[in-house]
């Protein structure tokens, strides 16, 4: 009994060993790619003191689309807190204490939005780069003087931790840092001339593909977004079907979207217009009869 007990705790020892090994480099093998230094162009952006959007409301839905992770009051927000995920904190965009409004210039701006790199030049996290970093210069001065124009906010926040369950989704290739999944030389793009046709709603409709992926096409599984191209969910919709559910929440066949997952309180703002070159733009995509899992990257 005493010969069984002693192998049985060397091999439980031996087990913690392994254990205690396997944590060990994920931990520094992570810690090598959280901490990687990256060094992005320099981007010119004027940033308007008093914006002129006219009838155009698309600058004003990304600063909305960006109060759904940084807070109403663009003032940040713990967005998770768990032992083993970690902690995901947004940032304070305004000028008060804890913001970095007052702090970053042109340049800092353009390319956290743009490529996802902090001020430390290191990669942000889980930040939606690779849809926002299609916005054109003239938008991202815009979308930047609105952020600005924000009252200030004292909210000082802890950083952004990644807990051993966090870790290990940034050892499967999910976009858990965003300077990963960006290309860092990405050239800025030129706006369309706004107007009702499909060249400006493709330009609109990138924000689009965060959740119904590149092809538009979205997947069957939990949460991901819907079929947008002709042989999807939307085929037998009309324009004036596509602008309802955005502006009601409500589908045509009477469901009534989870506004967690497609935030028409956001979408919905777009002005007709804008919303009808959308549905134009969607009118061209190849039809996609069984999508495939919605990209992550």
């Amino acid at each position: 009994m005493r010969t069984f007990l002693k192998w049985l705790g060397i091999i439980l020892g031996g087990l913690v060993m392994l254990a205690l090994i396997a944590l060990a480099s994920i931990y520094f093998i992570t810690e090598a790619r959280i901490n990687k230094i990256y060094d992005v162009p320099a981007s010119s952006i004027a940033i308007p003191e008093q914006p002129e959007l006219g009838e155009r409301k698309f600058p004003l839905v990304v600063v909305d689309f960006c109060r759904d992770c940084h807070g109403p009051n663009l003032a940040g927000q713990i967005m998770e807190d768990d032992l083993l995920i970690g902690r995901l904190v947004s940032a304070n965009l305004t000028a008060g204490k804890g913001g970095i409004g007052a702090e970053f210039t042109p340049q800092d701006w353009a390319r956290a939005i743009r490529h996802g790199v902090g001020r430390d030049n290191r990669s942000l996290i889980a930040m939606p780069s690779n849809e926002l970093s299609t916005i054109s210069d003239e938008d991202l001065g815009i979308i930047i003087s609105i952020i600005k124009s924000t009252p200030p906010v004292d909210n000082e926040l802890p950083e952004t931790r990644l807990g051993p369950m966090g870790r290990f989704f940034l050892l499967q290739d999910l976009p858990v840092l965003t300077a990963e999944f960006t290309d860092l030389n990405l050239q800025a793009v030129s706006m369309p001339e706004p107007g009702v046709t499909a060249e400006y709603g493709e330009y609109l409709s990138h924000l689009c593909s965060l959740c119904h992926g590149k092809d538009f096409s979205g997947s069957n599984e939990p949460g991901a977004g819907l079929n947008l191209t002709p042989a999807g969910d939307l085929g037998g919709w009309s324009e004036t079907d596509f602008m309802n559910t955005l502006r009601t929440g409500m589908t045509p066949d009477g469901k009534t979207l989870d506004q967690e997952m497609m935030p028409v309180g956001i979408y919905g703002k777009l002005s007709d217009d804008e919303l009808k070159a959308i549905w134009l733009f969607l009118k061209t995509l190849p039809p996609v009869e069984t999508p495939t899992a919605t990209p992550t990257g």
